[in-house]
């Protein structure tokens, strides 16, 4: 199924199920304690726009003041890790669910998921364009030995992209791999120079895809559903992070406020949402229906 078209069913979904969380909503004219929430997030949320969205939302009801801090998912997690963060927002769940075993996050719950997709130069040397599964997208791009800009980050898109590679049956080396060791928005920018392939989340590349000669060359396939989770930094591990305000978000991610922004984010500009809020569902759920 085409991930675009759970649109109806999450939104519906939302206006029944409200929150898996109770709402926390504190008096934004109340003085908080500690005002700051440092979130550790991918760099797909900021650069396709969303946390612009999101995060004035929540601090107006809140007074609380986020502090994003938008690397890729590797690195947030590792932040997570080590306490420098209040609350988590990020997209690869092995190494989510790692996190949560290891006792240093908690309450991981399903937000929303969108895809991934690759994207190259129009002319599409590889023959990317009419293949039907993402690993033959990849073999096709190896053997031709076109240029393909991967984010070399350890973000979850890195991560995806490696999986594909092995899916596929190919090493990624050569002249023809290059690494920017860059977010997504850096990494469509440097494709877009050299006429090269990447794999990037849907909802980036719509958001600068006006700047951008790159045409969208493979969608639709299970193995690019593009999953978020948000996480609370265990309070109980680290006495210095902030638990109020990582709940306070948390609850507003998962709240029905939170779940509509998600869902309308990307329509008035683009005619569809970039993102597709599922509040409430689990991972098995969702993945299920693909």
């Amino acid at each position: 199924m085409h991930f675009r078209s759970l649109a109806a069913i999450a939104l519906a979904l939302v206006m029944t199920v409200g929150c898996t969380a109770k709402e926390t909503k504190p008096d934004a004219t109340t003085p908080l304690a500690n005002p700051d929430v440092i979130l550790a997030t991918t760099t797909s949320t900021q650069d396709s726009g969303l946390l612009d969205v999101l995060i004035p939302l929540f601090q107006k009801d809140t007074g609380y003041k986020i502090k994003p801090i938008a690397v890729g998912t590797g690195a947030a997690l590792a932040m997570g890790e080590k306490g420098e963060a209040d609350v988590l927002l990020v997209h690869a769940p092995a190494d989510e669910k790692k996190l949560v075993d290891s006792g240093a996050a908690i309450e991981r719950r399903l937000v929303a998921h969108n895809d991934y997709i690759v994207v190259g130069p129009k002319e599409d040397p590889a023959g990317v364009k009419g293949t039907k599964t993402a690993a033959e997208a990849m073999k096709k791009i190896a053997d031709a030995k076109v240029i393909f800009i991967s984010r070399g980050d350890d973000s979850g898109t890195h991560k995806k992209e490696l999986s594909l590679w092995k899916t596929a049956g190919v090493k990624n080396e050569g002249q023809w791999y290059q690494q920017t060791g860059q977010g997504m928005g850096q990494t469509l920018n440097v494709a877009n120079e050299k006429l090269g392939y990447t794999l990037t989340d849907r909802a980036t590349f719509l958001s600068l895809q006006k700047n951008l000669s790159l045409e969208m060359l493979l969608e639709g396939d299970a193995p690019l559903l593009n999953i978020y989770h948000v996480m609370l930094v265990n309070p109980a591990k680290f006495r210095k992070v902030n638990a109020e305000g990582a709940k306070a978000f948390h609850a507003f991610l998962l709240s029905q406020e939170g779940q509509e922004a998600i869902g309308q984010f990307g329509v008035e500009k683009y005619g569809k949402p970039l993102f597709f809020p599922d509040g409430g569902k689990t991972e098995e759920q969702l993945t299920a229906t693909k």
